[in-house]
C-alpha cells in the first residue's frame, strides 16, 4: 500500500468555485490531495461552501467523479475564526491584515495540537502568499516548512503612482518603506531560515531572499489553467459586431486599469482615423470587470478620455459564472497589473483560446510567449522610458490584435498552450517539488 505523507496546510483563503487567492488555495489543496493526506486549516466562513462541495462530490449518485471523491476523503478540514465579539470590526477587506495576524496567532495552538496528535512533520503555509505576513509560530519550526508560493516584495515606480488617489499613493509609500527595510525584519529572516523550501511567485521576490537562504528559493507560480471548455460560447462562423477587449480585477491603483483606459482611448482614436480614411472596420469595445476603491475615479477618467457607454462597460463585481461567460465571449484579454495580479484571468485566457496583452511582472508571465501573447516590459524606477511609452505599447498591442487573422491564430496557439499549463500538470509539479524537498532534507 502506498505510504502517503501527511501535510498540514495553512490556507486562510480556500474555497471552491472562486477566483483570486481563494481559488488558488482551493486548487492547490485538491492537487496535493492526490498524493498526500492533508489537514487543511482555513476560516470558518469557508465551511459551508467546502462542506457543500464535499457532500456533492461524495454523495453525488451515479454521476460522481470517483477520483475527486477519493481526493475529498484525503482532506481533513479544520476551521478556525476568532469569536464574533472579537472580530466585529472586520468587514470584507477592511482590517484584513490585522485580522489575519490575529488568526495566525490564535490558531497556533490548533496547529500544534493537530500536528502532534496526527504525527505530521510537514507544514505548508499556502495562503496568504505574502512574505511580509505572519506564519504559524509552531508550523514554521517543524522539520519540514514549505513556504509559498509567496510574493509581496514588488513595488510600483513613482511614474505610475503619481496618478493614483491620495490613499493609494500613501499605501504605496508605506509599502516601499516596508520592502526597503525587510532585510532587517527579524520575522522575515526567521521564516527564510526555518523554511525547507521557499516557492517565489516572482524573480523580484526570489532576489530579495537573503543570500544565505536563496538556495532554498525556487521560482514557482501559484496559478494554472482551469478547464473551461463548457463556457466556449461563440458559435462557429458567427461574425461579431465588435472587437471586445476584457480586463478583470479589483479596481485599485497597482492593477493598471488607468493604463488600459488610456491605451484603449488612444487605440480607438487611431482606429477611427482609419475608418475616416475609407476602411470598413469593426468598432472597439472594452469591458472592465470588477469592483474596488478606484471604481468612481476610473469611471470619471474614462469620461475625461471621451469614452462613452458604447465604447466601454463597467460591470462591477459579478458571479463566477458570469465572469466565465464574459471571458468566453471576449476577443482579447488585457492585464496591465504592475505586479502579480489578475493572474487567474491571464491563465483563463489560455483555457478559452484568447490572446493576452500584459505587462511583464517577472512571475507568471514567463509562461507566456509571442505565439499567443504580447508582453510589454514594465517601467522600472529611474528608467528613461516613461509611463506614456508603456501606454503607447499597450495601445499598439490592441491595434495589432484588431487583425482578425492574427487574433484567430494567436487564439488557437493560446488554446494549445493551455494544455501544457493545466492544473493536472501543475499539480504533478507541486507534489514532485514537495517530495523532492523532503527527500533531500532526509538525506
Amino acid at each position: 500500500m502506498e505510504n502517503r505523507k501527511k501535510i498540514f496546510v495553512s490556507a486562510y483563503a480556500c474555497e471552491p468555485d472562486l477566483g483570486s487567492e481563494v481559488g488558488v488555495g482551493w486548487h492547490w489543496v485538491l492537487e496535493m490531495s492526490r498524493r498526500f493526506d492533508l489537514w487543511v486549516l482555513t476560516r470558518k466562513s469557508n465551511r459551508r461552501a467546502i462542506e457543500n462541495w464535499r457532500k456533492s462530490v461524495c454523495e453525488g449518485g451515479n454521476g460522481v467523479d470517483t477520483e475527486l471523491a477519493a481526493c475529498a476523503r484525503n482532506i481533513h478540514f479544520l476551521y478556525f475564526d476568532l469569536p464574533r465579539w472579537a472580530r466585529w470590526w472586520k468587514k470584507g477587506r477592511r482590517g484584513v491584515h490585522l485580522y489575519y495576524t490575529l488568526w495566525q496567532t490564535f490558531s497556533n495552538k490548533l496547529v500544534r495540537e493537530t500536528m502532534q496528535r496526527e504525527g505530521i512533520e510537514i507544514f505548508h503555509h499556502l495562503t496568504y502568499g505574502n512574505v511580509l505576513w505572519k506564519v504559524s509560530a509552531y508550523g514554521q519550526k517543524c522539520p519540514y516548512f514549505i513556504w509559498g508560493p509567496v510574493g509581496g516584495l514588488e513595488t510600483i515606480p513613482s511614474q505610475y503612482t503619481r496618478y493614483y488617489s491620495a490613499k493609494s499613493r500613501i499605501q504605496e509609500f508605506v509599502r516601499r518603506i516596508l520592502v526597503g527595510t525587510v532585510r532587517f525584519s527579524f520575522g522575515f529572516r526567521q521564516r527564510c531560515k526555518n523554511a525547507s523550501l521557499i516557492l517565489c511567485k516572482t524573480d523580484i521576490t526570489r532576489q530579495c531572499i537573503p543570500a544565505a537562504y536563496r538556495d532554498k528559493a525556487v521560482l514557482f507560480t501559484d496559478v494554472a489553467v482551469e478547464n473551461m471548455e463548457n463556457y466556449i460560447s461563440q458559435e462557429p462562423g458567427k461574425v461579431k459586431e465588435h472587437v471586445d477587449f476584457l480586463t478583470v480585477g479589483r479596481l485599485e491603483g497597482w492593477r493598471g486599469f488607468d493604463l488600459v483606459l488610456e491605451a484603449f482611448a488612444k487605440a480607438k482614436f487611431e482606429w477611427q482615423l482609419r475608418t475616416v480614411a475609407g476602411e470598413t472596420l469593426k468598432p472597439l469595445h472594452l469591458t472592465v470587470m470588477g469592483n474596488g476603491p478606484d471604481a468612481v475615479k476610473l469611471q470619471q477618467h474614462a469620461r475625461q478620455l471621451g469614452l462613452t457607454q458604447s465604447d466601454l462597460t463597467f460591470t462591477g463585481r459579478v458571479p463566477m459564472q458570469t465572469y466565465r461567460k464574459f471571458i468566453s465571449g471576449s476577443d482579447v484579454v488585457v492585464n496591465a497589473s504592475l505586479k502579480e495580479g489578475a493572474v487567474t484571468v491571464s491563465f483563463d485566457s489560455l483555457s478559452l483560446g484568447k490572446p493576452l496583452i500584459c505587462l511583464d511582472t517577472t512571475g507568471y508571465t514567463r509562461y507566456f510567449d509571442s505565439d499567443y501573447s504580447i508582453l510589454i516590459p514594465r517601467l522600472e524606477e529611474g528608467e528613461e522610458r516613461k509611463r506614456e511609452d508603456v501606454i503607447a505599447s499597450l495601445s499598439q498591442a490592441m491595434l495589432c490584435l484588431l487583425d482578425d487573422e492574427l487574433r484567430d491564430k494567436m487564439g488557437e496557439n493560446a488554446y494549445k498552450a493551455g494544455a501544457k499549463f493545466s492544473w493536472d500538470e501543475h499539480g504533478r509539479e507541486i507534489c514532485d517539488i514537495i517530495l523532492k524537498c523532503v527527500s533531500l532534507q532526509d538525506n
